[in-house]
């Protein structure tokens, strides 16, 4: 009886060491840089004095200390604070931001709650404004052309400073510093002898159509996977595969839909971790 109980006791040990970290997590991010770029708001081409408010606010929020506070809640140790939106209503002084709050860190949901990077930061803005904060989820690929066409005041979304989306939005100075990565299936050991950005690049290049790569519809990744003159891309020969966000395209990834995914390096490594928790 003692031995049969030992054995069952050795068989729990392996069996919680396989759960506990012995297993290949589902998804990981190759950890290097395939770009650099800037993160900036797009502000309405006919709101020239917002322009300059966000500016001397996204300043004052550097120096005093208060964005690094809301980063870490996001990188490090503090607990988000989440934002209501107000109801739209056009009698009222507002502050109508257009996003697209499927970009975690900077932007995702809790039931009816925002939170993120962003989304602090627009709720900071509104109250130095003295405005009502009001909340528009879209679809990336609207959330210039919403601004642009004056529906919104300012677009917070991740947005990458990029050329043309200069003729729907004037960008703000930067506030952030961000890049693309790859996610691969935790077994997938195509860049495992890989020991530099040109290395991930020099791999990525030599793959053929009869490769997937996912990415958000409208992002840098988009453009890198299948070129912009822009950015000065020239585009893989893989099959592209566009996502309404990042993580149905992950989800894709998993599922074994694509084989790649090209996404910015926060939002990777925030659906990875999610996608890794309940795999």
């Amino acid at each position: 009886m003692k031995k049969i109980i030992a054995l069952l006791l050795a068989l729990v040990m392996v069996l919680s060491f396989a759960a506990c970290g012995g297993s290949t997590v589902a998804t990981k991010v190759i950890e290097f840089d395939l770009t650099e770029e800037l993160y900036a708001f797009g502000v309405d081409k006919d709101q020239p004095e917002l322009l300059t408010a966000v500016n001397d606010f996204i300043k004052e929020i550097k120096d005093n200390g208060k964005f690094e506070e809301i980063c870490n809640k996001y990188f490090g140790d503090g607990t988000p604070t989440p934002v209501e939106s107000k109801t739209y209503d056009a009698s009222k002084d507002q502050l109508v931001v257009a996003t697209n709050a499927a970009f975690e860190p900077f932007e995702y949901t809790e039931g009816d709650k925002y939170l993120g990077i962003d989304m602090e930061i627009a709720a900071l803005l509104a109250e130095k404004l003295g405005k009502e904060l009001v909340i528009n989820n879209m679809d990336f690929d609207a959330v210039c052309l919403s601004v642009g066409q004056h529906k919104c005041d300012i677009a917070m979304a991740g947005l990458t400073v990029k050329e043309d989306r200069k003729q729907y939005v004037n960008f703000s100075d930067s506030y952030y510093s961000a890049s693309q990565r790859v996610i691969i299936n935790g077994d997938d050991e195509t860049f495992a002898e890989c020991k530099t950005a040109d290395d991930v690049v020099a791999v990525l290049e030599a793959m053929t159509s009869d490769t997937k790569i996912g990415f958000q519809n409208g992002t840098t990744g988009q453009f890198y996977v299948e070129g912009d003159a822009d950015w000065e891309f020239d585009g893989l020969k893989v099959t592209p595969v566009g996502y309404k966000n990042g993580s149905l395209a992950v989800q894709d990834l998993v599922n074994g839909n694509v084989d790649y995914v090209i996404i910015d390096s926060a939002p990777a490594a925030c659906i990875t971790e999610a996608i890794n928790a309940v795999s």
